[in-house]
């Protein structure tokens, strides 16, 4: 997927009630349930219907590690979805987001200024607005370029503009070699 997109769904699995099921044949089961059938499973995980079925009667437990990466990766994109949407809610109307970042980051600003990027880490607590934008463009399938563009949007507000006190005439935050991203709600 992406950097941005599995930071927040990181986020967003940190306030999950019960943890997702860790063996493979309880994986396999939760997917059978929620897909409704082991042919759906067996389509969406690229393997054979028998397959699955071994996975659900325990036959078979230890899955190979491409295998298993897509059944946990399936697992986690369904499991608690009530909780992940009032978390994603309640990040953007109250709560906001903290990024935390160790990236190049530089800005277009009027002659004169000191706009070198350079390599920066930052603990920032972004808004609930901000916050919505990302979950939005991320659940609209906004690719990682997109969703880089709107975090850089919202450090530039936060960050070097600080909510309108200074750096009026920022123009614009290049956000780029990000080498550490996490999200927290």
């Amino acid at each position: 997927m992406s950097l941005i997109g599995d930071g927040l769904d990181a986020a967003v699995q940190k306030a999950f009630t019960r943890p997702a099921p860790k063996s493979a044949g309880a994986q396999m089961r939760y997917l059978v349930k929620q897909l409704g059938g082991t042919k759906a499973v067996a389509q969406m995980l690229r393997v054979s219907q028998r397959t699955v079925e071994r996975y659900v009667k325990d036959q078979i437990k230890k899955p190979r590690p491409d295998l298993a990466a897509r059944i946990e990766r399936e697992v986690k994109a369904r499991w608690q979805p009530q909780i992940r949407a009032k978390a994603r809610a309640k990040a953007a109307s109250t709560g906001g987001i903290i990024i935390d970042t160790r990236a190049r980051l530089g800005y277009t600003a009027p002659i004169g200024s000191t706009d070198q990027d350079r390599i920066r880490h930052l603990t920032v607590a972004l808004p609930p607005v901000h916050a919505a934008r990302l979950f939005d463009a991320q659940e609209q399938g906004a690719s990682d370029a997109r969703l880089q563009e709107i975090a850089a949007e919202a450090l530039k507000e936060v960050y070097f503009q600080d909510g309108g006190r200074r750096a009026g005439s920022l123009e614009e935050v290049r956000f780029t070699d990000i080498e550490h991203l996490e999200f927290d709600l």
